[in-house]
């Protein structure tokens, strides 16, 4: 497992996270995963008060591909109201994993070794033939 995430991990795992089925530009993986470590520091948690709506929009889409998730914490002020606290966490595990097993595509941005490439052709005929 991951102990600590480095711009290169995370650059990895972006690039080969299940979401991206067209692939990712290296220097596009790097900025994304820069951007994100700017947040967390040396940190594995970040509160989610300090993103912007860009930002937590590309947290969203990290969390889709496995590699961030949420947690809430719930806590009673002083007065009897209970508030919440929203967290993003990394998920070290999949980032591991993700970095694990890269993703190569094809000169048409399609994954090679699909699933799909063993069926014969005339599977998706639908109708008389």
């Amino acid at each position: 497992m991951v102990t600590t995430v480095t711009v290169d991990d995370l650059t990895l795992a972006i690039k080969n996270s299940i979401d991206n089925s067209m692939g990712m530009e290296d220097e596009q993986a790097y900025a994304l995963a820069h951007h994100v470590l700017n947040f967390f520091g040396y940190s594995d948690r970040i509160i989610d008060n300090i993103l912007e709506p860009e930002d937590r929009d590309a947290f969203y889409m990290l969390e889709d591909a496995g590699i961030l998730t949420t947690e809430r914490e719930e806590t009673t002020l002083y007065d009897g109201r209970e508030w919440r606290i929203h967290y993003w966490l990394f998920r070290k595990e999949n980032i591991a994993d993700l970095m694990a097993h890269a993703r190569t595509f094809d000169d048409n941005g399609q994954e090679q070794d699909s699933v799909y490439t063993e069926l014969p052709d005339d599977i998706w005929y639908r109708g008389e033939q």
